[in-house]
């Protein structure tokens, strides 16, 4: 590992804008759930997530364009996270935070019905088949997603990966959400949609190739009593 990675981690720890899973991981009561808008935010704001933030370009710029959101970028690498992070604490930013964990652990940091929305930009389309339970749309992470959002609560998803794109419409339709809304090629059919074309990193790099941007905006059905 480098030393400037090395020096990130270090800096990162001091961060109060950066909750790590790894400060939790001794004490259980100590961990965020349940506690988002009292301790973490202090305040009753709606809490947005973006999974897989990376640098937290999109993070941020959710963060500028809507002060009455509370917002929270989760991924695991700290490195990138300290980008983010850095630029938010320099822009006293106080409606941001980072965690710093696994997205498969989402439901140990927040509880029951604590999240109002979730956006995915351009996560990993883990292409092979055998992957398939890895990719952040598929059955498994639908179910961590229901144990922490409101029954209102949309997931969104931007990416490049038309494989990806096709596959989350297809785990949409089988597991009975409702889709919100679809867009095949964000920059031919919605380029004047300011939510939609703010830009990651990843995102300038695909555009400069060529390749075509999508989105779909789903809500996950509506528990049965008695369903688990």
């Amino acid at each position: 590992m480098g030393k400037n990675k090395l020096e990130r981690f270090a800096e990162i720890r001091e961060f109060e804008n950066v909750l790590e899973c790894t400060d939790f991981e001794d004490d259980e009561s100590k961990k965020p759930s349940g506690k988002w808008h009292s301790d973490i935010f202090e305040n009753d704001h709606p809490i947005v997530l973006e999974l897989a933030c990376g640098k937290g370009t999109y993070t941020l710029e959710l963060a500028r364009r809507n002060p009455d959101l509370n917002i929270v970028g989760v991924d695991i690498k700290g490195a990138r996270i300290w980008k983010g992070a850095k630029r938010a604490l320099k822009e006293n930013l106080e409606n941001v935070r980072f965690l710093r964990t696994y997205i498969d652990h989402l439901d140990e940091y927040f509880s029951q019905n604590e999240v109002d929305d979730i956006w995915i930009t351009f996560p990993d389309p883990y292409p092979r088949g055998s992957d398939r339970d890895k990719r952040l749309t598929s059955p498994k992470f639908q179910a961590i997603y229901r144990n922490v959002l409101k029954p209102s609560g949309k997931i969104r998803l931007k990416t490049d990966s038309d494989r990806l794109f096709s596959y989350t419409k297809l785990m949409v339709d089988k597991e009975n959400c409702k889709v919100l809304d679809v867009v095949d090629n964000i920059y031919r059919d919605r380029p004047g949609d300011e939510l939609l074309t703010i830009k990651t990193d990843f995102e300038k790099k695909h555009l400069k190739k060529g390749r075509t941007i999508s989105y779909i905006e789903f809500q996950l059905p509506i528990r049965k009593k008695g369903q688990d």
